[in-house]
């Protein structure tokens, strides 16, 4: 299924898109509230029950491609399908709470024949969590002079020491790509990725409470951690080209994700702003909040298309890196004022965990951080300009 930066989505697409808006609403939400607001997940007998009825409809692991189990969905056809996902209370990380399958692991994209039929077919089928540990103490955003991890040949292993903060799922997942230094004199070309399955003696993962409730990150530690040679993904010090192609794969999906709950804080702001009335008048005709939900559609609408264009880029095998980082910068960026304002029509209604704005509005604070900050993002936009 092929997309494009048109007018009109292609019928099949714009089909599926509407498939999962349906199951979100009439499975997802009223599941939702019966839980507690900061529930990171749904019970394990829901999850079950609810991925076999994605299974059936064909809405299992859309982006992985079909041969691996998947729906074969490429980037562009991802974006729009998440912005439908996203939209309930544990979307903004947790995108369908799992029902629809995961996002598929990296591996799956730059791994060998024999690493994907071992890791990455298992996780697609079943739809279990895995990690990606690339952030460090000293620095995340500089992952070239930051990783301090050391990955060291010995007797046919590699042996890994060192120390990774902020890494979602490590905790849980079953296993994860981890970023290391395999040579300290080559820079740059010295950093390689590695296969680490949980349970390898010399791995542990502690939780670091956040001000989210859901994907809580993990303070890892690889004391002497041994990985057999296969687990080594692609060439040895070509980690850091991975990694990269990996994070423009993954932020523009992040970025619909973002896309999503803006969305459905800005329509609740909306309707409550038809329903409310005071000193005679509904809150929708206040020129105030007119204009302050007029700015947040323009915003909306320019949010889409920045991810349309730039994931339409990606799938066909052109340079969009810059692409990627405008539209993870700018949804993240737009999804906080969004939310904002969703909470100020509200009142006290919006800061009320009877509704889910005040828990975006925490865990949107985030995505500022999250898949690099803002500020780093300007830094590359802004070097493409003078480059």
């Amino acid at each position: 299924m092929t997309g494009f930066p048109g007018f009109t989505l292609p019928e099949e697409l714009g089909r599926l898109r509407d498939q999962v808006r349906r199951f979100v609403r009439d499975e997802i939400i009223p599941l939702e509230q019966q839980l507690d607001p900061d529930a990171a997940g749904i019970p394990r007998e829901d999850l079950a029950r609810l991925s076999a009825k994605t299974k059936a409809a064909g809405l299992w692991a859309l982006g992985a491609p079909e041969e691996y189990g998947g729906g074969g969905l490429d980037t562009f056809s991802m974006c729009v399908v998440l912005e439908e996902m996203a939209q309930h209370r544990m979307g903004l990380y947790n995108p369908g709470c799992g029902v629809f399958g995961r996002y598929p692991p990296p591996v799956i994209w730059g791994g060998s024949r024999a690493q994907i039929e071992k890791y990455a077919v298992p996780a697609v089928r079943d739809g279990f969590e895995t990690f990606f540990a690339i952030t460090e103490p000293s620095g995340g955003s500089d992952p070239a002079g930051a990783i301090q991890t050391r990955a060291e040949r010995r007797n046919g292993h590699w042996v890994l020491n060192g120390r990774k903060v902020f890494i979602s799922h490590a905790n849980e997942g079953r296993w994860g790509v981890v970023f290391a230094r395999t040579d300290k004199a080559k820079g740059r070309a010295g950093i390689s990725c590695f296969i680490v399955e949980k349970g390898t003696p010399g791995f542990s993962a502690r939780p670091i409470p956040v001000i989210r409730t859901s994907a809580i990150p993990n303070d890892v530690v690889f004391d002497e951690c041994q990985v057999p040679s296969e687990n080594l993904i692609g060439e040895e010090g070509r980690g850091l080209d991975l990694c990269f192609d990996l994070l423009v794969k993954q932020r523009f999906p992040y970025s619909a994700c973002n896309l999503g709950v803006a969305v459905a804080a800005h329509r609740m702001a909306v309707a409550h702003a038809k329903q409310r009335s005071t000193f005679g008048m509904p809150l929708a005709h206040r020129q105030a909040i007119q204009w302050m939900l007029a700015d947040a559609e323009v915003e909306l609408r320019a949010t889409r298309w920045l991810i349309w264009e730039g994931a339409w880029k990606a799938d066909r095998g052109e340079d969009a890196r810059i692409e990627a980082s405008i539209a993870k910068l700018y949804s993240s960026e737009v999804l906080a004022r969004v939310i904002d304002a969703a909470v100020q029509v509200h009142g006290g209604y919006g800061v009320s965990k009877e509704f889910p704005l005040e828990r975006w509005y925490r865990e949107a604070r985030v995505r500022r951080i999250g898949e690099g900050p803002s500020e780093v993002h300007r830094m590359v936009i802004a070097r493409s300009l003078f480059r």
